[in-house]
């Protein structure tokens, strides 16, 4: 069956592209493109030409999941488009993105539906657009605008492409019909100009002055790794020649970065997070549950959080605290961040108000009566949680979904104090809940198939990436931090400074270092998280300087020092003196000399320690796939994007070095924490 279908209306040809869901430009999709240019251009009957997309959709770009790029290459097809001799109209609905853009840009006349959007997303998978956008855009609408649609990959509207002059007309009825009349209408038109490639290059004076205007945005683009800042000087080089040259030079630019590292990650990432939202075994025929309330238990900064995700997503909301105080000052958090939206512009006051209605409260569960999902994010200790279901149990209605937000306990032992653990399944929001992307959904042992769907299933309705895990300590995320912060430990007794070791991984791009972050959080947390381990699961040498600053009373910023000390109007922390004195005891009591350590050292150490126990958890099945590893790091841990997540990475460093690297660990004193799984010693390429 052709992907695009030929259509006669009169004397218009209409090529319509039927390649659900996206219209993706694989390999069908441009051969049939380019064969429908040449078939109308040969068909005596046919004066003028509409291209348009089905399913809703224009062209929402490549197909990513193509290996290689099988001939026709998209530039073939878009100068097919543009050359025709015949006028080309685009009448566009739903998304046109990357290619779809330039499919857009290369036809001589583009009608858009009100629903229509536009973006060159490329930047986003760690390339620049390879099909005549870089030149096509800067030719057509003003030259900032066009260099920051690129540098960025922000989608704008039909409204917005209107009056920047990428398109030339919204139509509110049938785009398609609307299309097929003015393609009729400009039959016999010189279209010369209308051939963007004809244009003049913007003028020198103007592309110097906005590459200076975007300049900073460049730099804001850090998870994107050095893709825009090579972009910028790119565009820089190459707006000012002619279009044939700036193609040429735009063109190889695409090539090199497909094929660079930071490419290939970022375009691993894309794939990843949309494979993470399948569901592998009985739940992905599952058909998921009814919700349309949601309540939530606990009302301090992570409860509120969760809160006002749903308020978002527009589900009233109820939140369940032990005491009026505590909830009001709940119920003020959530008010106070739609405040905070307000006077930033991020919302509208209209909207903040109905959003900040929909969250209510009460101190007694039977509010909780009629809800279709519970959502628990109380203190983290099986006591408080084990309380908490079994008055849920007694109280919820038959079908409510019962979530804990526990960070690493026992989800199957919480649902076992309930008459229904078909019911019970994990839901761990990471804080700032209602800003952070990722929610690591729990399958526990008696997790019903379609209770695990509708976790995926709400995950996805309120904007989060979810990733299933299965139950052990720590589940997914966690668990491989742990063997992250035990290396960073162990690598402070043996010499290297808090300052050496959180340098190096931010140098590697992990958005703060391990002592950052426990100083950040709190370094007493972990403290308490491990007093409920049990003995021989963490490795205590590693956390000695953490217990001694803590039993010091040095708890990071909240007390003004830690791993570092913090001084009003500081620009930065400075080191603890308290800090690098029991450090050297920790190390004397130890029998440690210190030693020279590389930068080198520390990232591969921490980050190759995170793969080992990746690893394991594949072995032991508590993850679906590797990727979905990648996606809790890259969107819940601060892991880089450009590096495509610790899996990826090792994947892109080799797995021979990697494996050369976890078995010589293996071998030395702390050899127990480094065992290679039969999962990593399978992988050889």
């Amino acid at each position: 069956m052709s992907v695009i279908k030929r259509e006669i209306s009169g004397d218009v040809a209409v090529l319509r592209v039927d390649s659900p869901p996206v219209n993706a430009l694989g390999q069908d999709v441009r051969q049939g493109l380019l064969d429908g240019i040449r078939w109308a251009n040969a068909e005596a009957a046919v004066r003028a030409i509409v291209i348009t997309g089905g399913n809703a959709v224009f062209i929402a770009g490549a197909d990513l999941r193509e290996q290689g790029t099988p001939p026709p290459i998209l530039p073939d097809v878009i100068f097919g488009i543009e050359a025709s001799a015949k006028p080309v109209v685009a009448a566009i609905e739903g998304q046109a993105l990357g290619g779809g853009v330039e499919v857009a840009l290369a036809s001589h006349y583009r009608l858009a539906a009100p629903n229509a959007q536009f973006g060159t997303p490329e930047i986003k998978l760690g390339i620049v657009p390879g099909a005549g956008a870089t030149q096509y855009l800067p030719r057509l609408i003003d030259v900032k605008m066009a260099i920051e649609m690129i540098l960025t990959g922000n989608i704008i509207d039909a409204k917005k492409a209107l009056a920047a002059g990428l398109i030339d007309e919204i139509v509110d009825g049938d785009v398609v019909a609307a299309a097929i009349a003015k393609a009729r209408a400009a039959v016999g038109e010189d279209l010369e100009p209308r051939r963007l490639s004809r244009r003049p290059a913007p003028d020198a004076g103007a592309v110097a002055a906005a590459i200076a205007a975007v300049e900073p945005i460049a730099l804001k683009q850090r998870p994107l790794g050095s893709g825009p800042a090579k972009a910028l000087k790119l565009l820089g080089r190459t707006l000012t020649k002619s279009f044939t040259e700036g193609f040429a030079e735009d063109r190889q630019a695409f090539l090199d970065m497909k094929e660079s590292n930071e490419g290939r990650a970022l375009r691993h990432m894309f794939l990843a997070e949309r494979t993470a939202k399948k569901l592998e075994g009985p739940a992905a025929d599952a058909k998921p549950r009814k919700i349309t309330k949601v309540g939530i238990i606990g009302a301090g900064t992570m409860g509120t959080g969760i809160a006002i995700t749903f308020a978002d997503a527009g589900y009233p909301v109820v939140l369940i605290e032990m005491s009026d105080e505590a909830l009001n000052k709940g119920l003020d958090r959530v008010k106070q961040n739609y405040e905070g939206g307000v006077k930033q512009g991020r919302v509208t006051r209209e909207v903040a108000d109905q959003r900040i209605a929909r969250v209510t409260g009460a101190v007694d569960y039977s509010a909780l009566a009629d809800v279709d999902l519970i959502i628990e994010a109380a203190f983290e200790t099986m006591a408080v949680k084990n309380d908490i279901f079994k008055k849920l149990d007694a109280i919820a209605k038959p079908g409510a979904i019962l979530a804990t937000n526990a960070s690493y306990l026992d989800i199957d032992a919480i649902a076992a104090v309930t008459s229904r653990p078909q019911d019970v399944v994990g839901m761990h929001y990471f804080s700032p809940a209602n800003i952070m992307k990722l929610l690591e959904v729990v399958d526990a042992d008696k997790t019903a198939p379609d209770v695990l769907a509708t976790a995926m299933n709400i995950a996805s309705r309120t904007g989060k990436i979810p990733v299933v895990a299965g139950v052990c300590h720590g589940f997914i995320g966690n668990r491989i931090l742990r063997a992250y912060y035990r290396e960073a430990g162990l690598l402070l007794l043996e010499g290297a400074s808090p300052s050496q070791i959180d340098k190096a991984l931010k140098g590697f791009g992990m958005a703060m270092g391990p002592f950052a972050v426990a100083d950040l959080s709190g370094i007493d947390i972990g403290y308490k998280a491990r007093q409920e381990m049990a003995p021989g699961t963490f490795e205590p040498k590693a956390f000695a300087v953490h217990a001694a600053l803590v039993e010091a009373g040095h708890l990071g910023q909240k007390t003004g020092s830690g791993f570092y000390k913090y001084e009003k109007d500081a620009k930065e922390p400075a080191p603890n003196p308290v800090a690098d004195e029991m450090i050297a005891k920790v190390r004397a009591d130890n029998g440690i000399t210190p030693r020279e350590i590389t930068a080198d050292e520390v990232v591969s150490r921490t980050i190759f320690a995170m793969v080992a126990e990746g690893a394991h958890i594949l072995e032991e099945g508590i993850a679906q796939r590797a990727s979905d590893i990648d996606v809790a790091y890259v969107n819940g841990y601060g892991f880089p994007r450009y590096r495509g997540g610790p899996m990826f990475h090792a994947e892109l460093t080799g797995w021979p070095k990697v494996i050369d690297f976890i078995t010589a660990q293996s071998k030395g004193q702390f050899a127990k924490w480094w065992t290679p799984a039969p999962w990593l010693l399978n992988k050889t390429g």
